[in-house]
């Protein structure tokens, strides 16, 4: 190096450590003093004026997320109850403060001077109280650390929330003794049980609940042995609830087949509160021209799970956020089950089942028809007829455009939300010749993701036979059949063992197809 580079190096050098060393005194680079503010939050109920436990979005003016350390946080956002002292850079910040579906967003900013204290009061505003009607609601997808959940739980208004603890190779329980009482009852009418379960593997993800000890599902290769095989061995504890984590997964039809699952994820974790996974993994692929944009995948989602209903199957949907592994808060997609005025975990997971739910990530639709709840079967005699009144009452806190009915799988009436006004909550009549179901849903306007609402199923039995379309049955024999192809075992005893699965629900849904008495 010439030597006068080499000066003009050692000078620089110099300089920017002088610099370095003047901006770090000032604690801004900048030259500016840099010293941290503390900010207090405080958010209550804007009627009880009690104290409430929220979830808080803050970003800074470069936009960034705020995290600091001691908080309950995750991804973009971190929950407390009650109040909190931010202790923060100056500057001006913005924020967004939720506690479920039912209470208004609030947003807004506020200062953080130098060496400055300052308390903001955030007021809550209800605007509906589902359990006072007898619904409360669940998240069938947790994977928050269990010394979180009550706080968590109580940020989202959240009353029902099994918490996933072993997963594939991942099992707390390895190095942790389970507790005497797994359910645990908390802030009244609360309920967490910490021994959910999930098998996520080749063929997709099953979520196992109620059971008292985690599946032998460690160590486990990705097609081998088939998750069909441990449906059965879950069965064999009393209570137990199995739920299909997505309708897209490649075994679903598999597991279905089975008889063994309980109900299906229809509001789940490629829903995000902004954006979303808008593919299908590892799962059945959408026609991204039939399904397009962020959402397709939402879409794609309800048409498999409404080919289910059209081959006479009464499997309810549900919902999970899978908050702790994707983006989303606890809570976000969350099932509402009917259980009247009193709440206990027994009556909310048959309630479920027995399909008097909504589900939803946004709009709230509490339906009735003639007096009954979701997952009714309304029954009349050969060659009768039913006409059916709906009454709907509707909750938004996002733009909504129209109320859909859809019926045996096509939205018969698309109902603009003035209609809706004026005819009282009433939606047109439904007219049944022959067995059938219908529901009713509503999609916002909001464009990253696919955020609805849906009602469960009805249901509408002519005479002695469901109603089977020749179409969702077909639909279902070619996927168990593509499905079948794409299994790689290489261990011959080890693929027929695999392939029993997959021969039992091709003869199911093949059986569906030949008593198939619609198109």
């Amino acid at each position: 190096m010439p030597p006068l580079t080499r000066c003009l190096r050692i000078v620089l050098t110099r300089f920017c450590l002088f610099f370095a060393l003047v901006a770090g005194l000032s604690g801004d680079v900048s030259g500016q003093a840099y010293r941290n503010g503390k900010f207090t939050l405080r958010a209550i109920d804007f009627d009880t004026r009690e104290p409430l436990a929220v979830r808080m979005h803050v970003k800074d003016q470069r936009g960034k997320t705020v995290k600091r350390p001691g908080m309950v946080y995750w991804h973009d956002h971190f929950v407390f109850d009650g109040e909190i002292t931010l202790d923060m850079r100056p500057g001006l910040y913005t924020f967004e403060v939720e506690r479920g579906p039912e209470y208004r967003v609030i947003q807004g900013n506020f200062q953080i001077g130098k060496d400055a204290e300052d308390t903001k009061t955030i007021e809550m505003r209800r605007f509906v109280s589902l359990s006072k009607q007898g619904w409360w609601s669940g998240d069938l997808h947790i994977h928050r650390p269990l010394q979180e959940i009550e706080l968590l739980m109580k940020a989202e208004d959240l009353h029902i929330g099994p918490v996933i603890t072993w997963w594939n190779d991942q099992n707390w329980w390895k190095d942790h003794e389970a507790p005497t009482d797994l359910l645990v009852k908390f802030d009244t009418n609360r309920f967490y049980h910490v021994m959910g379960g999930e098998d996520e593997r080749e063929g997709g993800a099953l979520l196992y609940f109620n059971r008292t000890r985690p599946l032998p599902i460690q160590n486990l290769a990705r097609e081998y042995p088939s998750p069909a095989k441990f449906l059965k061995q879950a069965d064999e504890e009393d209570g137990v609830h199995i739920d299909i984590e997505k309708p897209f997964w490649w075994d679903m039809p598999v597991w279905i087949a089975s008889g063994r699952t309980d109900s299906i994820g229809l509001a789940n974790n490629h829903l995000f509160r902004d954006g979303g996974l808008h593919n299908e993994a590892w799962g059945k692929p959408r026609d991204k021209v039939a399904y397009p944009g962020n959402q397709g995948n939402g879409r794609w989602s309800q048409n498999i799970y409404y080919h289910l209903l059209n081959c006479g199957l009464r499997i309810p949907p549900s919902a999970g956020s899978a908050s702790g592994v994707l983006a989303n808060p606890v809570g976000y997609n969350r099932v509402y089950v009917h259980c009247g005025s009193e709440l206990t975990w027994d009556k909310w997971w048959q309630g479920l089942r027995d399909g008097r739910v909504i589900v939803t990530n946004g709009p709230l639709l509490l339906p009735t028809v003639e007096g009954q709840l979701p997952g009714h079967v309304f029954t009349a005699g050969t060659d009768q007829q039913l006409a059916l009144q709906i009454n709907l009452q509707l909750f938004l806190r996002d733009k909504v455009d129209y109320l859909e009915v859809v019926q045996d799988g096509k939205v018969v009436h698309e109902v603009r939300l003035d209609q809706y006004a004026k005819a009282g909550g009433k939606l047109p009549l439904l007219k049944f010749d022959r067995s059938g179901w219908f529901l009713v849903r509503a999609v916002t306007t909001h464009k990253p993701s696919y955020r609805f609402g849906t009602t469960g199923p009805y249901y509408v039995q002519i005479g002695d036979a469901p109603r089977i379309s020749r179409t969702s049955a077909q639909f279902f024999v070619d996927w168990v059949y593509e499905r079948a192809r794409r299994i790689e075992v290489k261990d011959p005893e080890q693929r027929a063992e695999v392939l029993k699965y997959h021969r039992a629900a091709r003869d199911f849904w093949e059986d569906l197809l030949s008593r198939a008495n619609a198109e």
